[in-house]
């Protein structure tokens, strides 16, 4: 517990995730200042950072570096070693928002987690099922619905097994888990809780995190903007109903899991990266998923009590793990 905190504040039944920065150090500011250094250390810190990492590798391997930086950071062409980039852009999140939480709200680093100040990890392996079997369903609605957009449309040819498609491969189980929790704890996780204390409402703690994680993929045709905010309100949703971010974190990962896994298989990286021509036809397949993981995860951590505020004691961890 952080020393700012004081017990007797925490309403009746505890705090809910989206409350949890009413718990740390008071001021209207302070969720302010976070989301701005958020976003400016996503941008500028973690880009320099990372930029330099990698220009000493491509330095120690000999490599043109102007040339090799200019292919690290081409979204049309992507390579390996570009989506490694961008999965370690995305995940630099994490540690980002610990520290902010800490040095700002005066808060565990944890309190990001879940209500219980850390993440449940018996409870997110049983998310990774839930979100298998929403996966499952959305793959079966999306060989009903008559297109899809383009981009993720199955031509029925595999492509070759390439060293290319080896080192996508790579990338992709080592650190698109990572990605996505990263994301996750940004949008779902900081902001969410930022949003959560400035209004003192679930519904803006929720649709505007998730307007802004749909904005931030960039330029993008209307049903796929849509595709990617229907995600942001479930995995919102679910921080709250469920008390923290191991719900949206796993749907996160599979649902990036398949979509990388479409590309290489019938695809290409690149498109998978800059979806174009959009179709409307996608949202059955996008609330089928939305919906039967937001049923599932809701009904299931009702029925194993999942902790989703934190009863009695300001994060203070349950003796039984759950």
């Amino acid at each position: 517990m952080s020393p700012d905190v004081d017990p007797a504040s925490e309403p009746e039944g505890g705090w809910e995730y989206h409350q949890l920065q009413r718990a740390g150090s008071s001021g209207w500011w302070r969720p302010l200042l976070g989301s701005v250094l958020l976003v400016v250390s996503a941008l500028l810190l973690v880009q320099a950072v990372l930029l330099a990492a990698f220009v000493a590798g491509f330095l120690v391997a000999g490599q043109d570096v102007r040339d090799s930086v200019d292919r690290l950071v081409d979204t049309d062409h992507v390579t390996p070693l570009g989506l490694a980039y961008l999965n370690l852009s995305l995940a630099a999140l994490i540690p980002i928002c610990w520290l902010i939480v800490q040095a700002l709200h005066r808060l565990p680093a944890g309190s990001l987690s879940s209500v219980v100040g850390r993440l449940r990890w018996r409870w997110f392996a049983t998310c990774l099922a839930l979100a298998l079997v929403a996966l499952i369903a959305t793959l079966v609605v999306a060989t009903l619905v008559p297109e899809q957009a383009e981009g993720v449309e199955m031509s029925g040819s595999l492509n070759d097994f390439t060293r290319t498609t080896r080192d996508f491969l790579l990338v992709i189980v080592l650190l698109t888990p990572l990605q996505a929790a990263g994301e996750e704890y940004a949008f779902r996780g900081y902001l969410t809780q930022a949003f959560g204390g400035l209004f003192r409402s679930r519904w803006v703690a929720v649709a505007v995190p998730a307007f802004l994680f749909a904005l931030a993929h960039g330029a993008q045709d209307a049903p796929i903007f849509v595709d990617r905010f229907a995600f942001g309100l479930v995995a919102g949703i679910l921080a709250i109903s469920t008390g923290g971010l191991e719900a949206g974190i796993a749907m996160h990962v599979l649902n990036n899991f398949l979509a990388y896994g479409l590309a290489l298989a019938f695809s290409d990286m690149s498109t998978a990266l800059n979806p174009t021509g959009g179709t409307w036809w996608s949202l059955p397949t996008t609330l089928t998923q939305s919906l039967v993981y937001l049923l599932l995860a809701t009904a299931v951590a009702r029925k194993q009590g999942i902790a989703t505020s934190t009863n009695g004691g300001i994060l203070a961890a349950p003796r039984r793990r759950v």
